[in-house]
């Protein structure tokens, strides 16, 4: 078993463990340099609940942030989620390479068709006692009687 002891891939996961982290980041994937209150406008959360977001995000190297006078400006940093994909891209090779070998190994071993069963007479599919007692729908019985008030 390899230990992966990597403290900055650790906080990268963790911070995008997170959906309202990793929407955070999309938003600035889609136009960076957002203030703080910018990329807060479509979240139901408080500005300081935003703000703990965005601290999480700023630890773990996601995101750098900026301040202009009283503007807070945040904008992607792409070098933790490059570690993070070259970590990954190593699974994704060996899953890649096992589905191929599996590909590979059904091509040359074919599944044998399964014998179709033979119809069997009406007869024999009955069970014995199933058509010896033909019993009817059981009646209901006649109406209670009614209370008037």
């Amino acid at each position: 078993m390899v230990k992966y002891q990597d403290q900055t891939l650790d906080r990268t996961f963790a911070a995008l463990a997170d959906p309202t982290r990793r929407a955070l980041l999309a938003r600035l994937g889609e136009r960076n340099g957002l203030s703080v209150s910018e990329l807060a406008q479509p979240f139901a959360m408080s500005l300081p609940a935003i703000m703990k977001h965005l601290e999480v995000l700023s630890d773990a190297g996601l995101i750098a942030r900026e301040k202009t006078g009283r503007t807070v400006a945040c904008r992607l940093t792409a070098r933790p989620m490059e570690q993070a994909m070259n970590w990954l891209n190593r699974y994704a090779q060996f899953w890649s390479d096992n589905l191929d070998r599996l590909a590979a190994f059904v091509e040359d071993n074919p599944w044998p068709t399964a014998p179709q069963p033979t119809p069997a007479s009406p007869r024999a599919q009955a069970s014995p006692s199933r058509a010896a007692s033909a019993r009817g729908r059981k009646k209901s019985t006649p109406r209670g009687p009614t209370r008037k008030a």
